[in-house]
This record gives structure tokens, sequence and C-alpha cells, in this order.
């Protein structure tokens, strides 16, 4: 009888110890996705920022090109309007796409090119870009650990039990076009 309920005690403390080791992991691996993407959305608002700049650059130089610099600042709206992770990737393809229009734009005009202030906002965009690459690989990186985690077994049992849920990835969708990278350089 004493063996019994040794028995069933250390059972007990078991799946206690195992409980509290997966939600505390869960608990960890949750905060990590949510740390990384502010880390993505800091370099978005970046982004967001050197727009309008670069915008007004352009602008000066190609005041005829109105309907290029609308859907540029339209996109950047949306973007910045983005309410989850699935909508916020969709936006930054409309805004990738939409600033590859207005450096086509701005191809055309050697004055621009040559620009100070137009060349110093190029290069923040680029850096920015670079930044926004890497820190969406860092969340993209922690949602497939926080995922994995969620999804192995005995994990699962708990995770559902305790209401955490997938996290999506932070991808580029749609057409193929939309995977090249946002080409800043002349």
């Amino acid at each position: 009888m004493l063996g019994g309920l040794i028995t069933v005690g250390v059972l007990v403390l078991f799946i206690g110890v195992f409980l509290v080791a997966t939600y505390n992991g869960l608990v960890q691996l949750r905060q990590r996705v949510q740390n990384a993407w502010s880390q993505v959305d800091v370099q978005l608002k970046r982004r967001y920022d050197l727009i309008p700049n670069l915008v007004n650059a352009v602008k000066g130089y190609a005041q005829h090109e109105k309907a290029t610099l609308e859907n540029v600042t339209q996109a950047r709206n949306m973007a910045i309007a983005a309410s989850n992770v699935r909508d916020q990737a969709q936006a930054e393809n409309m805004l990738s796409g939409a600033l590859k229009s207005l450096f086509a734009v701005a191809e055309a005009y050697p004055e621009l090119k040559a620009n100070t202030n137009f060349l110093q906002l190029q290069a923040e965009l680029s850096d920015t870009e670079s930044k926004i690459a890497f820190s969406r690989q860092f969340y993209n990186d922690t949602v497939q650990k926080f995922n994995t985690k969620i999804e192995l077994f005995p994990n699962n049992l708990v995770a559902g039990m305790l209401g955490f849920q997938m996290v999506d990835y932070f991808t580029l969708q749609g057409e193929p076009a939309a995977r090249q990278a946002v080409q800043v350089q002349f």
C-alpha cells in the first residue's frame, strides 16, 4: 500500500513537473515570437518613415509622375494599417512593388540620381531593407521553434489545453515577382 502511494505520488510529481516545464517553455517561446515581431515592426516603421522623404525628393524632379507617387503613398498607408502578420505580408508586397515603380521612375531623371539627398535616402532605404530581411528571418526562425514545440507530442496536449495556437510566418505571398528584392541601386 505504501509502495503504491509512493508510485502515485512520484507519477503525480512527474506529471506536474512536465506540465510546468512545458507551459514555461511555451510561454518563453511565445515571448520570443512577440519580441521577434517587435523587431520586424521597428524596421518596417523605419521604412515607412523614409518613404515620405523619398517621395518628396522624387516629387521635386518628377512632378508629372503623380500616379506612381500616389501608389507608393497608398501602399505605405496600407502597410501601416495592417493588423496581423498575414495582412502585413500582403501590404509589404504591395509596398515593395510600388517602390520598384518609384525607382524605375527615378531612373529616368539623371539630376535626381545625382541628388545628394536622394542618394542618402536611397542608401538608408537599402540598409533598412537588409535589416527587414534579417528581422523577418529571425522572426520566422522563432515562429518555427514555437510552432514545432506546440505540435510535438506530448506538448501538443498541454498546448491545446492551455490555448496555445500556431503563429503565422511572415512570408512573401503571391507572384514570383514579389519574391525579388527591391532594387534601390542605380
